[in-house]
């Protein structure tokens, strides 16, 4: 059976700080007095802090921007600073080295680096399911490369997607490990496969025939869940959509490219100071934060020559487009929550996994001649737009640096949130997604699961900041990633570069990591260094050069 054929034979188309909330939520259900929600989680994959519209981009986001308009838009939410930790995180409502995935998905041979979800975690789906809920997700997994971990084996009535990396918007990448699935089958490629720099992919189609690309297949998908639930199923349900884009290889559809090529002529430093200036005035930022000084590697753009201004131009055109195409397709999922009578008692969050993506040095990589968001190219945009998109704080994914942790949240939950528009500045944390979902969701988290012992939840709700504006929030939050380390209790921030030494922040005045307090408060570096020693201790946390050594 080719791929065509197949995809027509199956069809197309915590609870901590928010208990007494979530007792009485729970309450609530058990009574009828109260309506659980859908909840759909929706996150971008390499995607700045200023890369949509109500966050002060100049990329045309409507769709979020609604979203955001009609909802809650968190100043001060955080990841983990890389795609893998982020959704160990975001799925489990735990320090990503507890789940299993202190790196990436390969298995150092340690407790916090085995490199798939453990057996000590639970995902969202299997503790909604045991409240009543059906669960959908689509685009990458990417926690955990074995058949016992894939989604429809913890907790997800129905997959569609990568199980890892794609590595192309227009077909799948061949190489060891990449499966793309269909609930817990594989899909089998379709055609001769196309070489794309040393890489090979199988061009995909869909069932009708037309060309296939990723973000809008995913969508596709999202919508033929949520129809079929709502026609056959009564209760509510979770869908999770992991969306590949704007991650790289840069590939978009000509049309959107069309929309955004030209406009960035003027150039990544007209682009920063443009987009702080939007974001202090729509408060995203505080005024008195300063714009991070452009990243030391990348050159001043009035310095650039004619030539490499017209190929810089491009890549941050196609990586506009790729976010464009996103928003239309949330845009489609909106209109099928609507369509189904069932958007204002559906809970939706948006974020992204991590910040900008640096990857590819100032200019970007491309791996052969082909023009830039094609389906023959693999390109990046590099550190020099990355500085713009994650205007304005320092550095990128992979270091937890603000610039590296700073998402936005978008939160709409019509029944629930009747300030539409509000900016917050609680701080939040991608652990807390699951407790959440789980209190508002009427669902307890267990102690035992199956018979095994599940470790304890570190998240804490965000509903009581959705129902009242504010919630109990942690002592303190951590971060740690390929030896980048990081705590923030209150206002301090305390943050190290690998392999730098501990710098010290109070972000209230000094969001931006400006001016390193370290010298000047050795008291409080000490007291959130042990913070931090205590944490990484008993969340499986080890330096990195041990980590990385497999045993």
């Amino acid at each position: 059976m080719n791929r065509r054929d197949f995809l027509k034979a199956v069809g197309v188309g915590a609870i901590a700080a928010g208990l007494l909330d979530c007792a009485r939520a729970q309450e609530g259900v058990a009574q009828g007095t109260a309506k659980r929600p859908n909840i759909v989680i929706i996150m971008a994959d390499d995607m700045g802090f200023s890369d949509i519209g109500c966050y002060g981009s100049e990329i045309q986001t409507p769709n979020l921007d609604a979203l955001a308009a009609g909802g809650l838009r968190f100043r001060q939410f955080y990841n983990t600073a890389r795609c893998c930790p982020t959704r160990a995180s975001l799925l489990t409502g735990l320090y990503s080295h507890r789940a299993g995935i202190g790196h990436m998905t390969a298995d150092y041979g340690k407790p916090g680096y085995v490199g798939r979800l453990n057996e000590n975690c639970l995902t969202i789906a299997e503790v909604l399911g045991t409240a009543g809920y059906t669960s959908y997700a689509v685009g990458k997994w990417h926690v955990g490369d074995a058949p016992e971990v894939w989604p429809c084996k913890r907790g997800f009535a129905r997959y569609y997607g990568a199980v890892s990396a794609t590595g192309h918007y227009f077909g799948l990448q061949k190489a060891p490990g990449r499966k793309f699935l269909m609930d817990d089958t594989e899909v089998p490629p379709e055609g001769e496969p196309r070489m794309v720099g040393q890489a090979a992919y199988y061009p995909f189609k869909n069932a009708d025939g037309s060309a296939w690309y990723g973000t809008d297949a995913y969508t596709d998908y999202a919508i033929k869940y949520v129809d079929e639930h709502v026609k056959e199923k009564d209760n509510p349900f979770f869908l999770y959509v992991a969306y590949t884009a704007p991650h790289w290889p840069l590939h978009a559809l000509p049309e959107d490219i069309a929309k955004y090529k030209g406009k960035y002529m003027k150039g990544w430093d007209a682009l920063r100071a443009a987009r702080h200036a939007r974001m202090k005035k729509m408060g995203i930022v505080d005024a008195d934060w300063p714009l991070t000084p452009r990243d030391e590697a990348v050159t001043a753009w009035e310095a650039v020559d004619a030539e490499k201004k017209e190929e810089m131009d491009l890549r941050m055109a196609v990586y506009a487009a790729m976010i464009d195409r996103m928003d239309q397709n949330i845009g489609r999922i909106v209109e099928s929550l609507k369509k189904n009578g069932v958007l204002e008692d559906t809970l939706i969050l948006f974020l992204a996994d991590n910040g900008g993506c640096a990857e590819g040095g100032p200019w970007g990589f491309s791996r052969n001649e082909e023009p830039t968001g094609t389906p023959d190219s693999y390109a990046s945009y590099g550190t020099s737009w990355a500085n713009a998109s994650n205007t304005p704080f320092r550095l990128y994914k992979h270091w937890v640096h603000e610039g590296g942790i700073a998402t936005p949240l978008i939160v709409h939950w019509p029944r629930v949130i009747k300030e539409r528009g509000a900016l917050t500045d609680q701080v939040g944390h991608v652990i807390d997604l699951a407790a959440t979902c789980y209190d508002v969701g009427g669902a307890t988290y267990p102690a035992t699961y199956h018979g095994r012992e599940i470790a304890t939840l570190d998240g804490r709700s965000l509903a009581p900041i959705f129902r009242r504006g504010k919630r109990e929030g942690h002592e303190a939050v951590f971060w740690e990633h390929e030896g980048n380390r990081a705590v923030r209790r209150g206002d301090w921030k305390l943050v190290s570069k690998h392999p730098g030494q501990w710098e010290l922040y109070d972000l209230k005045s000094d969001r931006t990591e400006v001016v390193d307090l370290a010298e000047k408060r050795p008291d409080i570096v000490k007291d959130l260094k042990e913070l931090y020693r205590q944490w990484a201790a008993r969340s499986q946390v080890v330096p990195w050069a041990q980590a990385r050594k497999r045993i």
